[in-house]
């Protein structure tokens, strides 16, 4: 073995002995990623100004009262499966979560009952609605009454979400409160393929129930392309009510004396 030699050592321990450079501090850099909106900004302005998504995210049912002269038409919702019912003194309509069901008089509905089940759910609960997922947003142009331009955006849905995928709705709001005025809508169920008859809806009766804003009666219009004319008929709804309960399933579910009801079903 080789000795180490005294200058070896003192050399060693010199070289030990001297200060460290220092090291370049390292700037630590935070980084927040913000993840924008599913929706555009001015639709999220829509929804803020009719008690925003948060609030409307917290509901689990909804139920309310169509006028009918005849007596009126309740509908309850579990907002969570969207499973739906429809009760009259005549019939009740159902939705399972797979099925559509119709227990009835003597043909006492008149029309679709598949394609009725949520209909009027989905033009009630407008605008939130629209936050829905697989929903794809469009800048459309204003449209245009009495002189006074609405902007708004065209909704329409990835493949394969609900019954009629190919549905269009086009959302219009009041460019100063964000308020939602009018809803337009092509309708495709049963039909195959998409169709540019736009029917339209006016949105100007509102009232809030437990922090939403919600329409207090909506009047249907009739219209050219996107030509906006005169009213023809208005509904109201009474009776509602958000709940942040879930409603029992079993009342989704078909009676024994019901029948389910296909898309193509009258």
């Amino acid at each position: 073995m080789k000795k180490i030699s005294i200058l070896g050592i003192i050399l060693i321990g010199l070289v030990s002995c001297q200060p460290k450079a220092k090291q370049p501090e390292t700037a630590v850099i935070e980084t927040k990623t913000e993840v924008p909106p599913a929706y555009p900004e001015e639709l999220g302005q829509v929804f803020a100004k009719h008690g925003g998504i948060d609030a409307w995210k917290t509901m689990k049912t909804l139920t309310f009262e169509i006028v009918k002269p005849n007596g009126n038409e309740k509908q309850t919702i579990d907002l969570i499966s969207r499973n739906d019912l429809v009760e009259t003194n005549l019939y009740r309509i159902g939705f399972d979560g797979r099925d559509s069901w119709i227990l009835q008089e003597e043909d006492s509905f008149k029309g679709n009952a598949r394609f009725y089940h949520n209909l009027m759910f989905y033009f009630y609960a407008m605008p939130f609605v629209l936050s829905d997922s697989g929903v794809i947003y469009e800048k459309t142009d204003d449209l245009q009454y009495e002189g006074k331009s609405y902007p708004g955006f065209k909704i329409s849905f990835e493949a394969n979400v609900g019954d009629a995928p190919d549905d269009n709705y086009f959302v219009y709001y009041d460019a100063e409160d964000h308020s939602m005025q009018w809803l337009g809508y092509t309708v495709t169920f049963g039909k195959g393929e998409a169709n540019n008859n736009v029917k339209f809806i006016r949105y100007d009766d509102w009232k809030e129930v437990n922090g939403l804003v919600v329409p207090n009666s909506i009047t249907w219009y009739k219209s050219e392309g996107h030509q906006v004319i005169e009213p023809a008929r208005t509904i109201s709804f009474e009776n509602v009510n958000f709940s942040e309960e879930r409603v029992s399933a079993s009342i989704f579910e078909k009676p024994d004396a019901a029948i389910y009801v296909s898309e193509s079903a009258e």
